[in-house]
């Protein structure tokens, strides 16, 4: 053994192409992994595999839409057919939706990103789970928020689709009971990812970045790679107990109520 923690596993990472996704692909085979990523951003995609590929790591690059099921299939196959099988499923794709006003938003808006970030984590549990069993385990995690764990951190039909996410994660480690594949889902806070980078721009050029993540006791954004760090644990054998869970990576923020610093009321 190299000592590396995902050594000899096999892994799948989609939103491969930028921020927590790229970062975690980085990491997974930084840590010994043999990596399948995916996305639709033919460009930012290649530029994770040749990070991968530079450092002396296993990587190649898959374009696949994740609310496809044939597509999401074909790549747990195609990990099985290149790499020999598939440890870790990491179901992160999604997108933002915009901050849309809820009464203002039609079905259409609700549509596409359920697809993406519901429908997507859905197929990936579901193909990766069917060859886990198979070969006696695995780990399947998918990027939830911690707008999913309450109101106030994104728009309506992206904070549902995150707590759908959540849901998804506990009911699919229940009725895989036995089979030894554990589903876990990790929430992010405020990380500086292509999803938000219209937020931190604005925080700079109007002044105001001394602001970003105030609200959380760390009072600032977390990075790509800190929410890969807690990934690449759930991803390994030393998180081998750890299952259903929905781990919040935010600095704190969804640890309180909101509050006014010296007041209770």
């Amino acid at each position: 053994m190299d000592g590396k923690r995902l050594s000899g596993k096999r892994a799948i990472v989609t939103g491969a192409a930028s921020g927590i996704g790229r970062a975690s692909a980085i990491a997974f085979a930084a840590e010994g992994a043999k990596v399948l990523a995916c996305d639709v951003a033919e460009e930012g995609l290649a530029a994770t595999v040749h990070a991968i590929v530079a450092a002396g790591g296993t990587a190649k690059a898959t374009i696949a839409s994740v609310s496809d099921s044939d597509a999401v299939k074909a790549l747990v196959d195609e990990s099985v057919s290149l790499h020999g099988g598939l440890e870790v499923f990491y179901a992160n794709a999604g997108i933002s939706g915009g901050l849309v006003p809820l009464l203002s938003l039609e079905v259409n808006d609700w549509l596409e990103l359920l697809k993406v970030n519901l429908i997507g984590p859905f197929l990936g549990i579901k193909h990766a789970a069917t060859h886990m069993v198979a070969q006696g385990g695995g780990a399947i995690l998918c990027t939830a928020s911690v707008a999913g764990l309450r109101s106030g951190a994104g728009g309506a039909q992206y904070s549902a689709s995150k707590a759908g996410v959540i849901n998804l994660v506990q009911v699919a480690a229940c009725q895989l009971s036995g089979t030894g594949v554990r589903v876990n889902a990790i929430c992010p806070g405020l990380i500086e990812t292509g999803m938000t980078q219209p937020l931190f721009d604005y925080a700079r050029a109007t002044g105001k970045e001394g602001k970003i993540g105030q609200l959380n006791p760390l009072r600032r954004a977390g990075r790509p790679e800190e929410i890969a760090r807690v990934a690449v644990f759930l991803a390994s054998d030393e998180s081998s107990y750890v299952n259903g869970q929905a781990w919040a990576v935010d600095g704190g923020l969804s640890a309180s109520l909101p509050v006014v610093p010296g007041r209770m009321a």
